[in-house]
């Protein structure tokens, strides 16, 4: 568990970081601990002493899992080297023996098993027996250490220990370097560094070098006695890092303790909290409690550190905050790309997130995905032949659909072969955001790169907006937690075709909570019908067209309502004949902006509340377009309206005057503006 153990590695929201593919993510994981450093000439062990530290010497590994998944060819597994493609193991780092049955690794080497898809880790000799691991003895997160035992271990010499190695001697480390077995190579005990945190401790730093895979291994000095465990490498310099033994003894037996300061992120903004983990249990434990005791300290403690950044952000955290009212007075955002609002380095909040790839799939369907910050974004438009029944309940066929953009490959050797299907989900569930939006939460385990795809999905009356991650396995729950904490700030509109929003309209599991006082209703040829607790708009085919291929886009964004309270609703509502030509009308909400937004909002709000052009009744042309606005009537108010909407037409081509007026009479004879005290809801 990377970042959890290493010294200078910062917790993030859903803290890891995209998980690596294959098994390859596991070394580039372990070279983040240890480095190649220059080998010091020197003396060279007495050859007497090789075949006891290769005794009691072991690789850790773990089991490889089976493949669930379905690829678009069969794996090259023969451009693999023989031992990675026959090995049933994972070689993930090394261990070593200090007393009768009594072992060493580094923390983080043991922490790789923690919610892993492989197998538990366990201990492999020369000769390629493997021995399961008993009990968990002592364990120490940040001096990332752990002492167990086997069940039932092979009868060797252990390795002598010294607890105060001199310093300038020739040193050796011992370990499972990259997975080929274990290697001696000498360099010297250079100096002593405190840790950073707070000093309790120093490193040995040395000059031997090491390479992914040894970490958990010994550091030796001349005689074959242990003075360290190779753990993490120097940023900077040739140089490696080792625990000195003395630190394994003295730490007390039978307790699992951490003590680890931590910088967690969200996703949203730049600032980070610090805190410390900090607790311990009881030992021995076997494997599996061991790590379920874990994840009972761990988890509230990320939980805690979630909500504790939240709740200090909140002063100005949207939609709190004078940097939260540009979005709130700018009206929605009708693109039906899914957007993350988050905070600019000025303390501004933006919508972020385009499409930068979009694939076509079969009738009339396409995906579109972009990224903003670890987050995968998508729209997923269904293909017309998907039965609206079966599509919105259905997340291994949408996952194979969005498997289409080629988000996952799996390595093999110089190629990269393409996921087509993960299968049914893991896991499904449910998340109801603050806003009342339902998502579909799914998650599917890759097996072969031990980590998971998360998906959150918001049913959308033309097919999905989703919201994914791929994450190490060490992170599911942190994953889960940011997760649903950034669905708060998803921002899109719900677009599609009439026939679309019948077939979503009739299934109440899909609707937001805002639709308990949204209607819509219509009958293709005769009438449409928008009712809400703001605004009711009635229209017939004199107006525009209505069959089941006109669109109905509801551009929701977040506004304060009449108490200041911010809510998300409806904004804007838009109608067009069909997808392609510009037969269009809408009904925009704007609001009087606060006095601390700049000229461009005040001066646009006056130009609203003074009918100036072009909200004057008067057609103009654009882009080959005719367009007529103006101002929806209001019920008398007393003083400067706070709340006014203005209302579209555009046809194709150049449109007369006289046509245009005609238009915008029909629009404007069934609007009602109810918020402001027009007729009641019902």
């Amino acid at each position: 568990m990377a970042s959890s153990t290493d010294t200078t590695q910062q917790w993030r929201g859903s803290a890891h970081g995209p998980f690596r593919r294959a098994a390859c993510w596991l070394l580039a994981f372990c070279a983040a601990w240890v480095s190649i450093g220059p080998a010091q000439a020197g003396s060279t062990l007495n050859p007497s002493l090789l075949p006891g530290i290769q005794a009691a010497t072991f690789e850790v590994v773990a089991a490889k899992p089976k493949d669930t998944l379905t690829y678009e060819k069969p794996l090259p597994m023969d451009l693999l080297p023989y031992q990675e493609r026959t090995d049933k193991y994972y070689s993930v780092g090394t261990a070593f023996a200090i007393g009768p049955n009594t072992y060493v690794t580094a923390a983080h080497v043991m922490m790789i098993g923690y919610q892993s898809l492989w197998g538990p880790p366990e201990l492999r000799d020369a000769s390629g027996k493997v021995y399961a691991i008993d009990k968990v003895e002592k364990f120490g997160l940040s001096r990332d250490f752990v002492v167990f035992s086997l069940k039932d271990p092979p009868r060797i010499t252990p390795l002598a220990v010294d607890t105060k190695p001199a310093l300038n001697q020739v040193v050796y480390s011992v370990g499972n370097a990259l997975g080929t077995g274990v290697v001696i190579r000498n360099g010297l005990y250079t100096s002593n560094t405190p840790e950073d945190q707070d000093g309790r401790w120093k490193w040995i730093r040395f000059s031997a070098a090491a390479s992914p895979g040894n970490s958990g291994g010994p550091l030796l000095d001349q005689d074959g006695r242990v003075i360290g465990v190779v753990l993490m490498k120097s940023p900077n310099e040739n140089l490696n890092y080792a625990l000195p033994m003395s630190e394994v003894q003295k730490a007390p037996e039978g307790v699992a303790h951490f003590d680890k300061r931590m910088a967690y992120q969200f996703d949203v903004f730049d600032s980070k909290l610090t805190g410390t983990f900090e607790g311990q249990f009881r030992l021995p434990l076997s494997v599996s409690d061991f790590f379920a005791a874990y994840a009972k300290a761990f988890h509230p403690y990320l939980d805690s550190q979630l909500k504790a950044l939240l709740d200090q952000q909140a002063p100005r955290l949207f939609p709190n905050g004078n940097g939260a009212h540009q979005l709130l007075y700018s009206g929605p955002s009708m693109g039906d790309f899914p957007q993350i609002l988050t905070r600019n380095s000025d303390g501004v909040w933006a919508a972020s997130g385009q499409s930068t790839t979009r694939i076509t799939l079969p009738a009339n369907g396409y995906i579109s995905a972009g990224v903003v910050a670890q987050n995968i974004l998508f729209h997923l438009r269904k293909p017309d032949t998907i039965p609206e029944a079966k599509f919105h309940h259905d997340p291994k066929g949408v996952m194979d659909m969005l498997l289409k953009t080629g988000f996952l490959k799996r390595p093999i050797g110089p190629e990269r072969i393409r996921v087509t299907s993960l299968g049914d989900p893991g896991t499904i569930g449910t998340w109801t955001d603050r806003w009342g939006r339902r998502w579909q939460t799914w998650r599917w385990p890759v097996p072969y790169a031990d980590g998971y795809v998360n998906i959150f999905a918001l049913p959308t009356p033309d097919g999905y907006a989703l919201l994914m991650r791929i994450e190490p396995a060490t992170a599911r729950h942190d994953t889960t937690i940011n997760m649903r904490a950034l669905t708060d700030f998803v921002s899109l509109p719900y677009d599609g075709t009439l026939a679309q929003w019948k077939a979503f309209l009739a299934d109440p599991k899909l609707l937001p909570n805002a639709f308990r006082n949204i209607h819509v209703a219509f009958d293709y040829g005769k009438d449409f019908r928008y009712d809400s607790q703001r605004l009711a708009l009635t229209f017939t085919p004199d107006l525009q067209k209505i069959d089941a291929d006109s669109m109905l886009t509801l551009g929701f964004s977040f506004f304060p309502d009449r108490a200041g309270k911010v809510v998300w609703d409806v904004g804007q509502v838009w109608l067009a004949e069909n997808d392609h030509d510009h037969h269009w009308i809408s009904l925009l909400r704007k609001q009087a902006p606060p006095a601390d937004l700049d000229d461009n909002y005040q001066s646009f709000w006056k130009k609203i509340v003074d009918r100036q052009h072009p909200y004057d009744g008067m057609a103009y042309s654009e882009d080959d377009t005719t367009r007529i606005n103006a101002i929806v009537p209001m019920p008398r108010q007393h003083g400067k309206p706070s709340v006014l909407y203005t209302a579209y037409v555009y046809q194709p081509g150049t449109q007369p005057q006289a046509m245009m007026k005609q238009k915008l009479d029909l629009l404007l004879r069934d609007v009602n503006v109810k918020e402001l005290g027009g007729l009641p809801f019902h």
